[in-house]
């Protein structure tokens, strides 16, 4: 089993290398991927940069060139929903690109040219082990839709209408893309988002998000671990 973890920034990493047994590190198209052993698996860590091109471009490699069996994405979020407060977690059930738009053409809003897609599943059996373990840590969560793009979400109009377009729950700028790399390549993905950020925006994100992404990393090191 080997297990891709890839994170937006360095703080949702850091505690994972640490973990990580029999290091070895490698640069390809300007991202730095960790290889070690956690749990009797084999794990490739990397942070890909905020957005979704460097998140596609992240994904893209660690599936090309570590051909791993799974890929997780941790990091935080904002909320979209009143049933997610800071510090809570958002577990994708389907990711969608909300800044993703043809409808000049007739097409949906959302809609992925190519794969004609708008809204793309995360695995069952991960998010069953992710869930089950934020039960045990009596971590707060809420399965849904989770949305991309970007865009750093702090308009409460903004956030109003990608929650009612999509129902999505929380928004972010790389879980979309890194879906979308693994859909093409029949890699199941999950997405994982610790809330940073409630109706205080950029505020609330400055005060909380690296406490927030430590609830993210706390969950992916067992989830290896029992995955």
């Amino acid at each position: 089993m080997r297990i891709g973890v890839i994170g937006a920034m360095q703080m949702e990493i850091d505690n994972l290398k640490a973990s990580l047994e029999n290091q070895s590190t490698e640069v390809i198209s300007g991202v730095e991927f960790v290889k070690g052993t956690l749990g009797g698996k084999e794990v490739i860590a990397a942070v890909s940069g905020v957005g979704k091109v460097f998140a596609a471009i992240c994904t893209e490699a660690m599936i090309v060139t570590y051909q791993v069996d799974c890929i997780i994405n941790i990091g935080v979020a904002g909320t979209l929903c009143k049933e997610l407060g800071v510090m809570d977690v958002a577990v994708a059930t389907q990711v969608v690109q909300h800044d993703m738009n043809t409808s000049a053409l007739g097409d949906p809003v959302g809609l992925l040219s190519g794969i004609n897609e708008i809204f793309l599943s995360a695995n069952r059996e991960m998010n069953k082990v992710l869930c089950e373990i934020l039960k045990e840590k009596n971590i707060h969560y809420v399965e849904g839709i989770i949305a991309t793009g970007d865009l750093f979400l702090h308009k409460p109009e903004t956030k109003e209408k990608i929650h009612n377009r999509f129902e999505a729950i929380a928004g972010e700028m790389e879980g979309g893309s890194i879906g979308q790399v693994c859909f093409v390549n029949k890699v199941p993905f999950a997405i994982l988002r610790s809330i940073s950020d409630g109706e205080g925006g950029a505020m609330d994100y400055a005060t909380f998000a690296e406490k927030a992404a430590d609830i993210g990393i706390q969950v992916v090191v067992e989830f290896i671990n029992r995955f």
